[in-house]
C-alpha cells in the first residue's frame, strides 16, 4: 500500500496535490510520503512479531537524511556500505549500536572510522579484508563486532546485475571459507566474532532462493557450534521484491517471515534484516512535465524535462515504472514512447506505452521511484541534481534543493599554468 491517490481528477501524496508541488518547486522533482516509509517499516517489523528483529534500512536504496530520520524515528537501523552513509545514518539520529557495515571495498580508513563510531557489526567479506581490520582494531585497543558474510552460490534478483548470491560474484566467501575465517576471527583477540551475513540479491519474487540460502546459513551456525564456537547473530540481508504495477505482487512480509521462523524455528540467533526497496520504493515518485509530442509515421514521441541522469534504472536495467498523469481527466490512451532530453539514445523510459492522452505542459509521475531513484542520479549533460521533497499529512518540506550550475562549477577550476 502508498499514499498516492487520485481525489477529483487529481494525484495526490498524502494530503498533498501533487501539482501543487510541481508548481511550488519545479520538475523533474522527488517526492515522498513519510507515512507509506513508516507504514512498510512497521508491516515489515510486525511479521516477526513477537521475536525482536532488527530492521537495518539500505542505505543504499535512499539516502536522504530526512528519509533515514523518519524511519530512525520510528526505531529503523541502517544497513551502510560506506563511510558517507554511515555518516548520513548518525546525522539522521540512527544510533551506531543499529549501524550494519557492509561491502567488498571498504578501504583502511573507512573501517578505522566504524571501529571508532562503534557500529553494531563490520560484515567481513575477504581473507584481506579480516586481516586489515584486525590491524586496525590493535592500533585502536577495539574490539569490534563482526560477521563473516557468505556467499552460499545461490543466484536471485530481478535482473543480473543485482544478483548477488552466486559464486562467481564479487561478494562473500565461500560456506568452506566462512568457517575457517569464522574460526579465525574467534580466536583473534582484537575481534569480536558474533555471527554470519548473506544477501543474494534484490527485487526477489520467488521464497525459495530465500529460503535455500536461510539453510545453508543455518547449518554453517549448527556446524560452527559444534565445533564450540559461539554465534549470537545472523544477518539475512534484503532482496524481498516490491510491486512495480506491471506484475503480479510479490510474497508479502508476512509470507517472508513465516519462511523464515520455519528455517530457524527451535534456534536460538538474533536476527538482522535489510530491506531497502521493499521500504522505499512505492514511499516515492518522480515529477515531470511534458516540454513536448514529437511526431513520427506510427507513434508520437512523448519528450520530457526527467531524464537517465535523474531515474537511471530503465537504461540500465530494463526497468519498469507506471507513469500516471497528474491530472487524469481524460479516458483516451494512446501509445506513447517516453524519453528525456539527454543525448543518448539510452535516454528512453518505455516504449509503445498505452498512457493517458499528453500535452505539452502536462505533469506526469514516474511511480515506485523512492528506491534507487534520487541516490543513483548524476549530473550528466551538465544537468542538476533534482531536489528532494518529503510530505508529511498536508504539509510538504524541500529535503534536497535542486542544484544549480554554480554549485558544479564551485567545485571545479581551471589551471592557471596558461
Amino acid at each position: 500500500m502508498n499514499h498516492f491517490d487520485y481525489r477529483d481528477g487529481a494525484l495526490f501524496c498524502e494530503g498533498v496535490r501533487l501539482a501543487d508541488i510541481a508548481e511550488t518547486v519545479g520538475t523533474p522533482a522527488y517526492v515522498y510520503s513519510s507515512a507509506t516509509l513508516e507504514r512498510h517499516y512497521d508491516v515489515f517489523k510486525s511479521a516477526f512479531a513477537p521475536r525482536e528483529v532488527l530492521v537495518a534500512f539500505a542505505v543504499k536504496a535512499n539516502a536522504n537524511i530526512a528519509v533515514l530520520a523518519t524511519l530512525a524515528r520510528k526505531g529503523a537501523g541502517a544497513d551502510t556500505v560506506s563511510q558517507g552513509e554511515i555518516e548520513r545514518a548518525l546525522k539522521a539520529g540512527v544510533p551506531a549500536e543499529r549501524i550494519v557495515f557492509s561491502g567488498v571495498g571498504k578501504t583502511e580508513e573507512e573501517l578505522a572510522f566504524a571501529v571508532k563510531a562503534r557500529v553494531h557489526q563490520i560484515n567481513v567479506e575477504s581473507i584481506a579484508e579480516l586481516e586489515a581490520l584486525s590491524r586496525i582494531a590493535a592500533s585502536l585497543n577495539a574490539a569490534p563486532a563482526i560477521a563473516i558474510r557468505v556467499n552460499p552460490d545461490v543466484g536471485a534478483g530481478g535482473h543480473e546485475k543485482i544478483s548477488t548470491g552466486k559464486g562467481d560474484t564479487k561478494f562473500g566467501v565461500s560456506s568452506a571459507q566462512a568457517l575457517a575465517l569464522y574460526a579465525r576471527a574467534s580466536a583473534d583477540k582484537h575481534l569480536a566474532a558474533k555471527g554470519l551475513a548473506v544477501h543474494i540479491g534484490s527485487q526477489i519474487r520467488d521464497l525459495k532462493p530465500l529460503e535455500d540460502a536461510f539453510r545453508v546459513m543455518r547449518g554453517l551456525a549448527e556446524k560452527l557450534r559444534a565445533d564450540g564456537l559461539s554465534i549470537e547473530r545472523m544477518d539475512l540481508g534484503g532482496g524481498l521484491g516490491v510491486p512495480y504495477f506491471n506484475e503480479p505482487p510479490p510474497p508479502s512480509p508476512d509470507d517472508y517471515a513465516t519462511m523464515v521462523k520455519s528455517v530457524f524455528d527451535g534456534f536460538d540467533v538474533a536476527l538482522a534484516f535489510e530491506p531497502g526497496r521493499l521500504i522505499a520504493a512505492n514511499a516515492g515518485v518522480l515529477l515531470s512535465r511534458v516540454i513536448r509530442l514529437q511526431e513520427r509515421p506510427d507513434k508520437e514521441i512523448v519528450v520530457l524535462d526527467a531524464a537517465m541522469n535523474d531515474l537511471i534504472r530503465p537504461a540500465i536495467y530494463e526497468a519498469y515504472h507506471e507513469i500516471k498523469p497528474l491530472s487524469d481527466t481524460s479516458n483516451a490512451r494512446v501509445a506513447y514512447d517516453v524519453v528525456g532530453p539527454i543525448c543518448e539514445t539510452g535516454d528512453t523510459f518505455t516504449r509503445n506505452r498505452q498512457l493517458a492522452s499528453l500535452k505539452p505542459g502536462d505533469l506526469v509521475a514516474f511511480m515506485t521511484a523512492g528506491a534507487y531513484g534520487a541516490v543513483m542520479a548524476s549530473t550528466y549533460n551538465a544537468r542538476p541534481l533534482v531536489p528532494e521533497v518529503l510530505v508529511r499529512g498536508d504539509r510538504f518540506e524541500v529535503v534536497r534543493q535542486r542544484w544549480t550550475l554554480e554549485d558544479q562549477l564551485k567545485l571545479e577550476r581551471i589551471p592557471d599554468w596558461g
